[in-house]
């Protein structure tokens, strides 16, 4: 027993040893990391600040011009990692991660980049002289102004530049639609909605990263990871109020319903879901009890197969790109669900969405839908696509 208490005592000093080696080799942090570790306590601070929804405390880590466009966002979580600081003197430029979550909806943290300038002040601390998106980030809607907040049954709408009476409207919409989703889909989803509404269409580009022109003539979009796991920040939808405000009434709560059914497939559209699929069975739901008949839904399709130009296959991917032309786009969408309405048609409700949850079950495209067909419908693709045709042809003729 008492070699072996040697040996260990032997091998303690042999590690400690060790360890100061290391130390020493290491040296003296240098100023870069000093620089990034005293700028991640100053974003602590503000983070704390943030949740604290001390104005006072946000403005003493930098300037705070940014705090009353947030402060009526209700916050679960709210943090900064910084990634980089690249520093020049008394100034410095620090890339960072921001985390935040919504209160109850989010259930994981959205990330985005940004990126921070900062001074040294009189105390020699480091203050934020700004805080915005990093190159090619998105942006966030406090971003763009004061956010205002409207709260409905099943959502949340968060709105830019518009009165309290105009987002109550796309609560009411929303609030519509989360039911009507439940009917068509089933209630094993989330049961509410994100809804962003910026004041314009470059504010909604803003938002989505991309040019204003690539959303031109849509009136929505969904943002969100398809097959997202439970633990996943929620889905946004983001209007664009240039073409909702072109819309009807009818119009603007098939669209809603169109978005928040893509909020409710999302943990069951996965790369294997063909386009055709989730935007024909959202718009199936949008429509599912409106009354409208194929040739008022669908007049672009209705036209074409009038005149004998029935679509040899269903629209691919690309088909749904919104860089082509308005008709194209349209027939595409219109083709995808007469698609899912026939399956609903002549299988039953049931196997539309045991289709979809079929298709989704695969990790890649091929093969996944006829799979699914072969299995859900008893058909191949070949079959389905001339029973297809003899559907619009029926319907549309």
């Amino acid at each position: 027993m008492a070699g072996r208490r040697r040996a260990s005592e032997h091998g303690v000093v042999v590690v400690c040893l060790l360890l100061v080696s290391l130390v020493a080799c290491g040296g003296r942090p240098t100023a870069a990391d000093t620089a990034r570790a005293d700028v991640q306590r100053v974003l602590d601070r503000r983070a704390t600040a943030v949740l604290d929804r001390d104005g006072a405390a946000v403005a003493r880590t930098g300037t705070a011009d940014w705090w009353k466009d947030l402060s009526a966002v209700p916050l679960a979580s709210w943090s900064y990692k910084v990634t980089a600081v690249h520093r020049s003197g008394s100034t410095a430029t620090a890339d960072a991660e921001l985390r935040y979550q919504v209160q109850g909806y989010d259930r994981a943290p959205v990330t985005v980049a940004r990126t921070m300038n900062l001074s040294l002040d009189a105390a020699d601390q480091w203050y934020v002289r700004s805080e915005k998106p990093a190159r090619k980030a998105p942006q966030l809607l406090w971003d763009q102004g004061q956010v205002r907040v409207v709260r409905g049954r099943h959502s949340i709408v968060l709105g830019v530049g518009h009165s309290g009476e105009k987002l109550h409207s796309f609560a009411d919409l929303a609030d519509h639609a989360v039911p009507a989703v439940s009917d068509a889909w089933g209630t094993k989803w989330a049961g509410h909605v994100v809804v962003l509404v910026p004041k314009s269409l470059d504010g909604m580009a803003g938002l989505l990263g991309s040019p204003a022109s690539s959303y031109r003539g849509i009136a929505a979009v969904t943002t969100g990871e398809t097959g997202a796991p439970a633990q996943a920040p929620a889905d946004r939808i983001i209007v664009n109020p240039d073409a909702y405000a072109l819309l009807g009434t009818l119009g603007r709560q098939v669209v809603l319903t169109h978005e928040t059914t893509h909020v409710a497939t999302r943990a069951d559209t996965t790369a294997a879901t063909p386009l055709w699929l989730s935007e024909g069975f959202a718009d199936w739901v949008g429509y599912r009890d409106t009354g409208r008949t194929p040739a008022e839904a669908a007049p672009e399709l209705s036209e074409a197969v009038s005149a004998g130009r029935v679509p040899a296959a269903l629209p691919s991917d690309a088909d749904f790109g919104f860089g082509g032309s308005a008709t194209g786009l349209a027939l595409s969408y219109e083709s995808g669900w007469m698609a899912c309405r026939m399956i609903a048609d002549r299988w039953g409700e049931g196997k539309l969405d045991a289709f979809y949850r079929a298709v989704g079950t695969h990790e890649k495209r091929r093969g996944a839908v006829e799979e699914a067909m072969a299995k859900v419908l008893g058909t191949d693709l070949k079959a389905f696509t001339a029973q297809w045709q003899e559907y619009l042809r029926d319907q549309f003729g």
